[in-house]
């Protein structure tokens, strides 16, 4: 099951990789939404093998994921591969310089079930699909939003 969508971003494409690549702001956005996650590598800076360990409530079950930056190219792209209870997770970032000052963000995910009960939650998944597609769009303009917000504070 794949979710993907892409938006605009008033900023240089620097700016927005080095945003995303800020992984100590997402884990603390992360704790602010009750997940507990722990970095699991010793890397000082952001890149290749950069990994994590979460847990959180999701639908009533205590859920553990481990996450680990596969791929890390600067400034055009972030690739996440994750593992959760059966299920494997591919997340890809992508970005592509529009003009000087705009830059195209595109982010996709991807699940694939291992056991049959994460195969009985993608298909479930599957027959909301529209309703999650449109979510997924919503959250990622979002954080398109917070991305500009963030860049214009720091020009600013």
């Amino acid at each position: 099951m794949k979710f993907s969508s892409k938006e605009d971003v008033e900023a240089p494409i620097e700016h927005v990789f080095d945003m995303l690549a800020d992984f100590d702001s997402h884990q603390r956005q992360a704790f602010r939404r009750g997940i507990q996650v722990q970095r699991t590598d010793t890397r000082a800076e952001p890149g290749v093998g950069c990994s994590w360990h979460a847990v959180f409530d999701l639908r009533g079950k205590t859920r553990d994921i481990d996450v680990v930056v596969a791929a890390f190219d600067r400034p055009e792209s972030i690739h996440f591969a994750s593992d959760s209870q059966g299920l494997i997770g591919e997340m890809t970032m992508e970005l592509k310089e529009r003009s000087p000052t705009r830059t195209r963000m595109a982010i996709s995910v991807e699940l694939k079930p291992k056991t049959l009960s994460a195969r009985l939650l993608v298909q479930s998944m599957k027959l909301g699909k529209k309703t999650l597609n449109k979510r997924f769009k919503l959250r990622v303009a979002e954080y398109a939003k917070t991305l500009e917000e963030r860049h214009q504070a720091k020009t600013a």
